[in-house]
């Protein structure tokens, strides 16, 4: 009986040190989980998105064991980068064209690809100026010295603009005042600083200044639909995280951050 008793006793001291080892490895887990180095994805972004994406950058970390890092440019530069083999993990365009071009030559996840947000084209100027259009079909070369627009080539911004221009056929009318930019932020700073009367950039770029003011806004249908859509790098070594902020830049708290800053939900 003393035996049984001796063998009951072991069994239960041995189930109570097998659950203590079990404990400390699910604490050990936890604790590794939470130590390990935060993952770093290389988001490479139309230049406009910037105000937007830091603050989802301060909002997304808190949440995930994630490093975003930005790499923010004209979408056609961008799309170029990533040719000649630049690292990113994900790639998100001002327009569709620079995506699809990637998406041709495999350089994206193509199932992956989607549309993150929308925006509009708007004449911009100084505060202080004395130009009052409310249309650009009032824009007159006679008013103006110098216009900063985004290089149609390479920015999507100064190619939905010579949409617009053309379709309501003034672009001709304008084209020696022209001053092309590599960007849209670097179009901003041209009216900012008084180097170009005015320029045409996303609405989303003129509320991020209080030095210039919107004079007018491009109807939609004077040009392509304005669609900034986003998708994996095909060589991301980090597809699952990389796939988790591309689903987040579509949930309802990321849009609400992007129509803050003037963005259109698509």
């Amino acid at each position: 009986m003393k035996k049984i008793k001796l063998i009951i006793l072991l069994l239960i001291l041995a189930l109570i040190m097998v659950g203590c080892s079990d404990n400390s490895k699910d604490e050990n887990s936890t604790k590794d989980t939470a130590n390990s180095e935060p993952i770093e994805l290389t988001i490479s972004a139309a230049v406009s998105l910037t105000d937007a994406l830091h603050e989802i950058k301060n909002t997304y970390e808190k949440e995930h064991n994630v490093e975003l890092t930005f790499n923010f440019g004209g979408s056609g530069t961008l799309a170029q980068q990533i040719q000649q083999g630049a690292p990113a993990d994900v790639f998100i365009s001002a327009n569709q064209d620079w995506m699809d071009t990637l998406e041709k030559e495999d350089q994206i996840i193509d199932d992956t690809r989607k549309n993150v947000t929308g925006n509009s084209i708007v004449l911009i100027t100084q505060q202080d100026s004395k130009l009052d259009y409310g249309s650009f079909e009032d824009i007159s070369a006679s008013d103006i010295d110098q216009i900063a627009i985004g290089n149609p080539e390479s920015v999507p911004a100064g190619n939905y603009t010579e949409q617009t221009l053309k379709h309501i056929n003034i672009w001709n009318e304008l084209e020696n005042e022209f001053i092309f930019a590599k960007d849209v932020r670097q179009v901003l700073t041209y009216v900012e600083s008084g180097n170009a009367d005015t320029g045409f950039v996303y609405e989303s770029d003129a509320l991020t200044s209080d030095q210039i003011k919107i004079l007018a806004t491009a109807e939609p249908d004077w040009h392509d639909p304005i669609t900034y859509p986003g998708a994996l790098i095909a060589d991301t070594k980090h597809e699952q995280e990389a796939a988790s902020f591309l689903d987040y830049m579509i949930s309802d708290e990321a849009q609400e951050i992007l129509k803050k800053y003037g963005f259109k939900q698509q």
